[in-house]
């Protein structure tokens, strides 16, 4: 049997976030992945054409550059291929009468976009910025929770405090309607709640409004030169330089006695810590062999590539050909309308479409002159009850390749309505349904790709917590705090506890200073 200091099972991104923490302390790390590349929802890859590179599933990276992990590892990874690229044209809506919106990369540009109430968004923010991204990188049940509540009744005092904690709940409709006045402005940021796992109903959903908003302002779009999964690639080569192994293809099937059992008969001891990023579905119920504890999934996504001939030629704003993602919905009210619909069981008859232009910021990815759409829709069923728009059969309800076609040619149409030359261009589509999405990636379960619901039962100090009850065993991913996204945050708040001082070793520096 091999041992190692910390065993990871899952090369998500808080799974190589964690590991590449540990390893860069000194830790002697083992990641283990069951599918054949690294990264599990970063992947990068040839789907359509030669020479087209696709981010098969997620592909945008501002929470990464952004968050603490980044920012710990960033210029070690750059010794290791990854350089990120970014665009004063991070995000638009396109609406169905022709006019577009923007939110841009000053204030200034963005209170041109979204009127003048803008300003007064980042004035209300700013000075309170810290404890709003401080709720998504604190390990909330820890003193560190604690203490960032203390800080908050310190500062604003406890009538503040309860304040500041409220606004935290309000939905996204109830913030964007008594903040904007323009419904451009509405149609602009309702689109971003899905991104979250959210509707515009949700509680909380306000909130992330919010930073998603003012993150995307300060930060942009950005993408790693080549795909995705050079930020995978990196992370890997990072940690096979500091001593560490990570091996693709190894499926993990147990855990229990301070080891992993890998099928085909390895066992590989963790003298520290098991680190598991995986759904509770998965950990509870596969790896530890128990009972996983009640917890939902939400809604599907499907993903559309689509490799061109020529790049897409948009009608209107002649910026939206060099902006990241366009969004195309109605506005608030389409958004919510489209929700409601997938949460009644219902394929959207107007759904929201997030069409992102990969390279607008990385001409790399295709040959000169070519184009390349990455399509996904938030708003879909696992189990289909039918078809809101009347037009589908939607059979059974199961997503079968006949389904998952005709409803990808309703989304092609309305690409095309904006798009003049998308079908005259187009050399091949692939689409992924959320059934596709799901044998792609155990952790997408029922094609959810937000790694379960995130009601607010399910959120904040109610998510999957980060210690098991098992000793030594660690969980990390979209299912636990803070969610999902590409920024690592959970496997740096896992890291942070693994690495911080045994309790004697910290009273005895006290006394020391």
């Amino acid at each position: 049997m091999s041992e190692h200091d910390a065993v990871v099972v899952g090369s998500g991104v808080n799974g190589l976030a964690c590991a590449a923490l540990l390893a860069k302390a000194g830790w002697d790390v083992c990641v283990l992945e069951r599918n054949d590349w690294f990264g599990g929802c970063i992947r990068t890859a040839e789907i359509t054409e030669p020479g087209f590179r696709h981010d098969v599933l997620s592909a945008w990276h501002p929470l990464w550059v952004g968050g603490p992990a980044h920012a710990q590892l960033g210029a070690d990874l750059a010794k290791h291929g990854l350089e990120y690229v970014n665009t004063d044209f991070p995000t638009a809506t396109a609406f169905p009468d022709g006019e577009s919106a923007f939110l841009l990369r000053t204030a200034d540009g963005n209170a041109g976009e979204l009127g003048e109430e803008w300003r007064g968004v980042l004035d209300s923010f700013f000075p309170t910025a810290d404890f709003a991204f401080g709720v998504l990188g604190t390990e909330l049940w820890s003193k560190h929770g604690a203490a960032l509540g203390l800080r908050l009744v310190r500062r604003l005092g406890r009538d503040g405090a309860r304040d500041f904690a409220g606004r935290l709940l309000i939905s996204a409709r109830d913030w964007l309607e008594s903040t904007f006045a323009s419904r451009r402005a509405h149609g602009v940021i309702a689109p971003w709640v899905l991104h979250t796992g959210l509707g515009p109903e949700a509680a909380a959903s306000g909130y992330m409004a919010q930073v998603i908003a003012v993150a995307v302002q300060e930060g942009g779009m950005p993408i790693p030169v080549g795909g995705g999964s050079m930020l995978a690639d990196a992370l890997v080569s990072y940690i096979r330089a500091c001593g560490g192994r990570c091996e693709t293809g190894a499926h993990v099937d147990r855990v229990f006695a301070g080891a992993v059992h890998v099928a085909g008969g390895e066992r590989i001891g963790a003298r520290r810590a098991i680190v598991c990023n995986t759904t509770p579905t998965q950990l509870y119920g596969e790896l530890l062999g128990g009972t996983p504890p009640p917890f939902r999934y939400g809604r599907s996504e499907m993903q559309i590539h689509f490799a061109l001939s020529e790049p897409p030629k948009w009608d209107g704003d002649e910026r939206l050909g060099r902006t990241a993602i366009v969004h195309l919905t109605p506005g608030l009210d389409g958004v919510s309308r489209a929700v409601n619909e997938a949460e009644r069981g219902l394929l959207p008859a107007e759904a929201t479409v997030v069409v992102g232009q990969p390279l607008t910021i990385d001409p790399s990815r295709a040959p000169g002159g070519k184009g390349i759409l990455w399509v996904q829709l938030q708003e879909l069923p696992w189990q289909v009850k039918g078809d809101a728009a009347g037009e589908l059969d939607t059979g059974d309800g199961v997503w079968t390749a006949e389904l998952r076609e005709r409803y990808a040619d309703r989304i092609q149409a309305r690409i095309a309505r904006h798009v003049p030359n998308l079908e005259s261009s187009i050399l091949k589509r692939v689409v992924l349904s959320p059934a596709d999405l799901w044998s792609t990636n155990v952790n997408l379960m029922r094609g959810d790709p937000y790694g379960g619901s995130l009601a607010l039962d399910q959120n904040f100090l109610w998510r999957a917590p980060h210690r098991t009850p098992v000793k030594g065993i660690w969980h990390v991913g979209a299912s636990t705090h803070p969610g999902p996204g590409l920024g690592g945050g959970s496997g740096v708040l896992v890291a942070q506890q693994l690495l911080e001082p045994p309790l004697p070793t910290r009273i005895a520096s006290r006394f020391r200073r």
